[in-house]
């Protein structure tokens, strides 16, 4: 267990990056604080919180933690969206879309326990994700769709669909923001040495059981990525346009 001294030093991970955006004038100083503090309580809220679903086994709580989950994703993913119509709904049915197929298929096949020690860790890092990943397409999306507007209005007036005039903008959309997980699963193992597996060796499990639990996990994360995108973009595709199939100028502003 770490010392007290060991906590007060891990601080240091923090003044680091504050004095270089203060050095460099980044404008960080503020957002590194607030997220140091709030990790910091929110892990430790959730720390105590998972000891004690994991002691009581209970469907219930587990259902309650994946929603916990499902919705904090949900709120913080959608504020890089508000210029898409209804997209708080698109990213829960995203998210609740990714989560029920990777943990039917987990349990129904057997392929991990039943258990809240692996139903939400695994939910965690699936849905957790898909909330990047779904940042990154709308970020990718709106950008793409307000640098290509007067392509995408000219695709219009020549009497193509919506879908056709926002085709190229929204594949683009889905290609990035999937790009940073392939690249990252390209090299796991020679440069990235995954945090989960280490820690499972560490702790005395076969390493053979714990590269196989990783294996798992990465292609999870490579599913999960994949579903995110792709139904957050046909969701959202529809809605910028009106009634008359016009592009919803306004929103993208």
């Amino acid at each position: 267990m770490m010392s007290f001294t060991s906590i007060l030093l891990m601080f240091i991970f923090i003044i680091i990056p504050f004095v270089i955006s203060k050095t460099f004038n980044l404008g960080l100083e503020k957002d590194t604080i607030v997220a140091a503090v709030r990790s910091f309580i929110q892990l430790l809220i959730v720390g105590y919180i998972l000891q004690f679903i994991f002691d009581q086994n209970s469907p219930l709580f587990i259902i309650l933690m994946v929603v916990l989950i499902i919705g904090a994703a949900t709120q913080n993913a959608r504020k890089k969206g508000l210029a898409i119509p209804g997209i708080t709904w698109k990213l829960l049915l995203a998210f609740v879309s990714v989560e029920l197929l990777t943990q039917g298929i987990l349990l129904s096949l057997k392929i991990v326990p039943a258990t809240p020690q692996y139903i939400i860790p695994i939910t965690g890092m699936i849905v957790g994700n898909s909330m990047i990943l779904s940042i990154l397409f709308l970020n990718r999306f709106i950008s793409e769709i307000k640098q290509n507007e007067d392509v995408v209005e000219l695709i219009l007036s020549l009497g193509g669909t919506p879908k056709q005039a926002i085709h190229k903008q929204l594949i683009t959309s889905i290609q990035s923001s999937v790009i940073p997980t392939l690249e990252q699963q390209k090299t796991i193992g020679l440069v990235q040495l995954p945090g989960m597996m280490s820690g499972q060796i560490i702790a005395g499990s076969d390493p053979l059981e714990a590269v196989l639990f990783q294996i798992l996990v990465v292609f999870l994360i490579l599913t999960s990525a994949l579903m995110t995108s792709v139904i957050l973009g046909f969701l959202s595709y529809p809605t910028i346009f009106n009634q008359k199939k016009q592009l919803l100028e306004s929103r993208f502003e």
